[in-house]
């Protein structure tokens, strides 16, 4: 009997959740995001393939990019944009890594580096907590940001990590809502597994 019962909490416990995100729109926003994730991945892809194609050897550049410019002012290039909005598309970057040797690495180090970046961000929101006028500001320019933090905490981390929604900007609002850093830590791991699924699709395209 009482397995039984524990079965029929656990269900009822999952029933509860699904009800509260269905009705708090998280599954409508997640397929939003989706829907205009779609297209610009697509525009970026095969506008890299085009540029390759008819404009410019990718390979080219990007060797022409590795000899001009020491590895390490890119990583920090990259760095910055994943701690500060992210402002350049990573798919520029895991292009990149591909044309290097140990390419997997490379790119398991694009990852760590949007992970720290996010964790940056993070630090940023909850610093932004000690100026007042900053705080008001960042309040009311990321109010849709802390609403949704407030309403899904780590499941929308999880699908900032994984969507091109800025994971910049869910990180900062994380640290303006003081979310648990270490449960931040490891809802950001997901952010992981986007650089390798898109890879996938990117190397396979430039091959």
């Amino acid at each position: 009997m009482r397995p039984q019962s524990t079965q029929k909490n656990r269900k009822s416990k999952l029933q509860l959740i699904h009800q509260y995100y269905s009705y708090t729109g998280f599954y409508n926003f997640i397929w939003e995001n989706i829907k205009k994730a779609i297209l610009p991945f697509i525009l970026i892809v095969f506008g890299l393939i085009l540029l390759d194609r008819f404009i410019i050897d990718f390979n080219t550049f990007f060797e022409y990019i590795t000899e001009n410019y020491s590895a390490i002012s890119i990583y920090s290039l990259f760095f910055a944009s994943e701690s500060i909005l992210g402002l350049i598309p990573p798919e520029i970057f895991i292009a990149w890594v591909k044309t290097l040797d140990h390419s997997f690495i490379n790119l398991s180090l694009l990852a760590l580096l949007s992970y720290l970046g996010g964790c940056v961000s993070y630090f940023i929101g909850k610093s932004i907590l000690n100026i007042p006028k900053v705080n008001l500001y960042m309040e009311t320019k990321m109010a849709k940001h802390i609403a949704n933090i407030r309403k899904w905490g780590g499941f929308l981390i999880i699908v900032g990590a994984l969507l091109p929604i800025p994971f910049s900007m869910v990180s900062i609002a994380s640290g303006i809502i003081s979310f648990s850093f270490k449960k931040y830590l490891m809802y950001g791991l997901f952010r992981f597994l986007r650089f390798y699924l898109y890879a996938l699709a990117i190397f396979s395209l430039m091959s």
